[in-house]
């Protein structure tokens, strides 16, 4: 009804302005050419006035909608003008309309920028506060990681080094590696559907399950098994997870492993140079309820290294849209295999940031190389 009533008013007020320019009715110019208004000249503002009518209404129909400070310099903007037609049928010679209308005007585009202002300032002190939030839980989310190097300094049969450079404040990617026992070393590389917030809760979750459920025995497949029994009956909001997860013995340097749809591992064996194990992939954790995973076996001589990443790394990308790729991975890892398992890492870290350049960096970069000595 308003917007009709509105077309009724707009198409009266123009029917008056073509009226006028045939007469004489609202106001004429006498032979001397000075200006006087006729008695219908008070017909004319009738627009005016039904059009301040109506946004009254409006504003009290709306006004627990409107900024307190805007509500007010709305109605000075729309009843001074209406007071001033009012005083301008009695004093002809001043133009209080004019003067009333660019006061209330002004005033109402100084609250205006006002309240637009405050709302930035209040922005800026909100983005401080998440700022300071995701700061505290990116060094959480570190501190759940092993993060002391060297981490067994008390062994001399193995050197391990892992890192992760997350492509937000908190990332879904974990690395994790953890004694089973003493002839016994967990190894963990895993990639969490999505970025940000959620996938980093859904990191720690998994993280913790899968490193319990390695201590309670079973070997890797039997692991990968119960974790994603877990998280299919709890995974509401549909979250996935790649999961690496191998056990290494450490005498005998024999290692074994299942993949939920994880990258493929990458290893060095004696003097030949990285090559990617092409392992048996099984389902991502979280897809999909009752999946059956299968180990497999290989062996770690002296001097053999196992490089686990996640995708971010061979699919860093730089400002022309190319990729790192893994052909240039195995390059750069096979250039530093003869350094430590840190110095490995380094090296592709480095060789992956001169390649991006200045391209942002969409997704994590994630890494454990382990050596054995």
């Amino acid at each position: 009804p308003i917007f009709y009533i509105f077309v009724v008013l707009v198409a009266l007020h123009s029917l008056g302005l073509i009226i006028v320019q045939f007469s004489n009715f609202y106001y004429y110019f006498d032979e001397n050419n000075v200006y006087h208004r006729s008695p219908g000249y008070a017909v004319s503002n009738t627009m005016h006035v039904l059009m301040l009518i109506q946004n009254i209404y409006l504003l009290i129909k709306y006004k627990n909608k409107f900024h307190k400070k805007l509500a007010s310099s709305l109605w000075l903007y729309l009843l001074s003008p209406l007071a001033a037609i009012v005083a301008q049928l009695f004093f002809q010679e001043i133009q209080f309309i004019i003067f009333a209308t660019v006061i209330s005007a002004a005033y109402l585009y100084y609250v205006i920028i006002r309240i637009q202002y405050e709302r930035y300032e209040n922005q800026q002190k909100e983005k401080e506060r998440l700022d300071t939030e995701l700061t505290m839980a990116t060094r959480i989310q570190a501190e759940t990681l092993p993060n002391i190097f060297p981490a067994f300094p008390e062994r001399d049969d193995f050197n391990i080094y892992a890192s992760m450079n997350p492509a937000k404040e908190v990332g879904g990617d974990f690395y994790d590696f953890f004694l089973i026992d003493d002839d016994h070393l967990g190894l963990v590389m895993a990639d969490v559907s999505g970025k940000g917030v959620p996938a980093a809760l859904f990191m720690m979750m998994a993280k913790i399950l899968l490193s319990n459920y390695a201590m309670m025995g079973g070997t890797p497949h039997e692991v990968l098994e119960r974790l994603n029994g877990t998280f299919c009956k709890n995974n509401d909001d549909s979250m996935f997870v790649t999961v690496w997860f191998g056990i290494y013995t450490i005498s005998t340097g024999k290692v074994i492993a299942a993949n939920a749809g994880h990258e493929y591992p990458i290893i060095k064996h004696g003097e030949n140079g990285f090559e990617i194990m092409k392992d048996r992939h099984g389902f991502v954790i979280g897809g999909m309820c009752g999946l059956k995973y299968r180990d497999y076996e290989f062996e770690l001589a002296s001097g053999d290294t196992l490089f686990l990443y996640t995708d971010g790394v061979p699919e860093a990308t730089d400002a022309d849209g190319k990729m790192f790729g893994t052909e240039r991975l195995l390059e750069t890892l096979s250039a530093a295999a003869n350094g430590t398992a840190k110095e490995l890492l380094e090296a592709v870290s480095t060789d992956v940031e001169a390649f991006v350049g200045t391209a942002p960096q969409f997704d994590d970069l994630t890494m454990l190389a382990i050596k054995r000595t």
